[in-house]
Formats: C-alpha cells, sequence, structure tokens
C-alpha cells in the first residue's frame, strides 16, 4: 500500500520549522531530505527515520522496525502530531549522519 501525499505533506508541514525540509517520491513511496541529506522514509503512511547511535540513544522509547521487507531497522516515530519530538529526532539524526560520513571520509583520505 502506498502512502498517501496528505500524510507526507502533514509530516512535512510538521518538520517546516527544522529547516529545509523535502519528500521525494522513491519506489512508490517517500524519501524524506533534510538540508539535502536523506534521514527518512515514509512508507504505508508510516514514518521512519534512519537508525544512528545517537538517535537510539536519544530516542530509546521509539520502536524500530523496518519500513518494508527485507530492509534494516528505522526508528518508527507512530506520533507524528508530536512536533517537537519530530524536529529534535530529525536534527539529531541529521548531525550523527553527517559525522559518519564525515568520518569515513577522513578513513579514506588517510
Amino acid at each position: 500500500m502506498a502512502s498517501h501525499r496528505d500524510f507526507v505533506e502533514y509530516v512535512i508541514e510538521q518538520l517546516r520549522e527544522a529547516g529545509d525540509i523535502r519528500a521525494k517520491r522513491m519506489f512508490g513511496e517517500y524519501g524524506l531530505f533534510y538540508n539535502d541529506l536523506f534521514v527518512a522514509v515514509i512508507c504505508d503512511d508510516q514514518l521512519f527515520v534512519k537508525t544512528t547511535p545517537q538517535g537510539e540513544c536519544d530516542f530509546p522509547q521509539l520502536p524500530k522496525a523496518p519500513p518494508y521487507e527485507g530492509a534494516r531497522e528505522y526508528l518508527l516515530v507512530e506520533d507524528v502530531d508530536d512536533r517537537d519530538l519530530l524536529i529534535r529526532l530529525i536534527q539529531t539524526t541529521w548531525l550523527a549522519l553527517l559525522e559518519i560520513s564525515s568520518s569515513k571520509g577522513k578513513k579514506q583520505r588517510n
């Protein structure tokens, strides 16, 4: 079952205060990009945020689940009405992913 565009728009609206957030249609569902970095997916009208060590530490109450069969586990945000949680989670995930990609780049240069 594909996600409904109105759900995607609602999630984007909830995240507007975080900054540059956009959705891109991908494989019948939607990828979410924050400051041009892929941070989450919306599948079957559910929000799944990429799992990072910092995200797991800061948001232990969020369950983990794969967005589709065969996928890695993501953090599942069941309450997309909690704007503050969404913004903090997306920003935390973005920063963690930046650090991960930065450290990988340093290892490759050495």
